[in-house]
């Protein structure tokens, strides 16, 4: 069986956990719409949600490593593309509930100032630029496991997709 324990920041990470709410009066949501795992997902519940995302009852998901959702239903982990590479060097990818997919970070360390900087998978996918409350908690962790790697969240996510530009492609391919 693999070994489904996260890496240390990202266990850090989701021992914070984090905070998200709707406001009704602005009609604006406020907080980090991310649910973290507190292990990776198994691979036959990868397997399984992966042939039910793509439509495609061959993909087994041994590619990814899931360890959160957002609340609609998207998807974060890493694509294990970098060969011998360790988990916490891989991409971080976002696949959402309504078909939208792209790498968000080029590594762990990158994932954690875009949470120190206030945005969750979903959030930097979509709008890496927007305004957010940055948090302390989390950018302590990325200050200790990530040192020197902060730069803003649009920064982080444009040299994500430099990388992988051909992500969306991958993910594609497999879908029927």
């Amino acid at each position: 069986m693999a070994d489904l324990a996260l890496p240390d920041a990202l266990a850090e990470v989701a021992g914070i956990g984090f905070e998200w709410e709707w406001d009704e009066e602005a009609d604006e949501a406020r907080g980090i719409d991310f649910e973290p795992y507190d292990r990776f997902e198994a691979p036959e519940r990868t397997a399984w949600w992966l042939r039910l995302w793509t439509g495609n009852p061959e993909v087994d998901g041994r590619e990814f490593r899931f360890f959160g959702t957002t609340g609609g239903g998207g998807y974060a982990g890493f694509w294990l593309v970098r060969p011998d590479a360790a988990v916490s060097e891989q991409p971080v990818v976002y696949l959402g509930s309504e078909g939208e997919r792209g790498v968000i970070a080029r590594d762990l360390g990158d994932l954690l100032w875009l949470f120190a900087a206030g945005l969750g998978p979903a959030e930097a996918f979509g709008d890496p630029g927007c305004a957010a409350e940055p948090n302390e908690g989390f950018r302590a962790i990325a200050e200790h496991h990530a040192p020197g790697g902060r730069r803003s969240p649009a920064e982080i996510v444009e040299a994500a997709r430099a990388e992988f530009p051909h992500f969306p492609d991958v993910i594609d391919a497999m879908c029927r």
